[in-house]
């Protein structure tokens, strides 16, 4: 995975896209280094809302905060949460509404993951197994079913690939985190502290990767994630996209009988094909 990834899968659209299309900050304290880290902004009158600094304005305390919470994160070899996603979209009239997801989170590396997703948008589960990866909607009882590389890194790649499948969580379940922020990270700086957001003392940092501008709340004990908010530099309506985390647990047990569910076997199959992927001419449809 690299920054690109965190990029597309923080658009926030529908974790399993390739079924729905078939079915149908905080109050922190800001610190003084905030302004130290915009001085390059401000020293440009002409320099226009977003734009990135030519050289990196990369705060030390602000890297050793995302480089800890990534370390926590690569280390577990197991782990489940829940993540709620809220991303805006234009109205007919112009001011933007919220829309959300929400998943539970599945995980054992180097070649486990379940995902399902309640709504609030089409219902959908996902299970990879180390070899085949599922992708079932259970209002329509459709089901795909495609061969997948031996890890979750190279399955989320080929599933994104192949079907325009993704996560808005990618970049925390990868097996390197903070290699796939920091290829293209041009800005990062602390903000303060929140004690708002999951319940818990948090650290606010904030940085820029990929040309997406994020804003993170990291435990300031745990170094797990808490909320990330993203803009992104080419959107010209600065629209929000929010990414909630909680019931966090780490190393813990995952029964061989969770990646997979019986109910896809009386399923109708469909390709495991990206939605907008043009219909074969002159051959009929088939099951896989």
């Amino acid at each position: 995975m690299t920054a690109v990834n965190f990029t597309r899968s923080m658009r926030l659209l529908s974790a399993l896209c390739v079924l729905a299309s078939a079915a149908c900050l905080a109050n922190a304290q800001i610190s003084p280094s905030l302004a130290a880290a915009s001085a390059p902004e401000k020293a440009n009158p002409s320099a226009s809302i977003g734009q990135v600094p030519s050289r990196p304005v990369l705060e030390p305390k602000a890297v050793e905060i995302l480089k800890a919470a990534c370390a926590r994160l690569a280390a577990a070899k197991s782990m489940s949460f829940t993540a709620i996603v809220t991303y805006e979209n234009p109205s007919r009239f112009g001011f933007p509404l919220a829309y959300g997801t929400t998943s539970d989170v599945l995980l054992q590396r180097p070649d486990k993951l379940r995902v399902i997703t309640p709504g609030d948008g089409p219902a959908s589960e996902f299970y990879y197994d180390g070899k085949r990866m599922t992708v079932f909607s259970p209002a329509e009882n459709l089901v795909a079913v495609a061969d997948a590389p031996p890890t979750v890194d190279a399955m989320l790649e080929t599933a994104f690939h192949s079907a325009a499948v993704y996560f808005p969580f990618d970049d925390v379940i990868v097996n390197d985190p903070y290699k796939d922020i920091s290829q293209d990270l041009r800005v990062a700086f602390y903000i303060g502290k929140s004690n708002l957001i999951g319940g818990t003392t948090t650290d606010v940092i904030a940085y820029d990767s990929g040309g997406v501008f994020i804003e993170a709340w990291i435990g300031a004990e745990d170094r797990l994630p808490r909320m990330l908010r993203a803009i992104y530099a080419d959107d010209p309506l600065q629209l929000r996209h929010v990414l909630l985390f909680s019931n966090w647990k780490l190393d813990v047990p995952v029964p061989a009988n969770s990646l997979s569910t019986s109910k896809v076997s009386s399923a109708k199959h469909i390709p495991f094909a990206s939605p907008n992927s043009p219909p074969v001419v002159g051959k009929p449809a088939t099951n896989p």
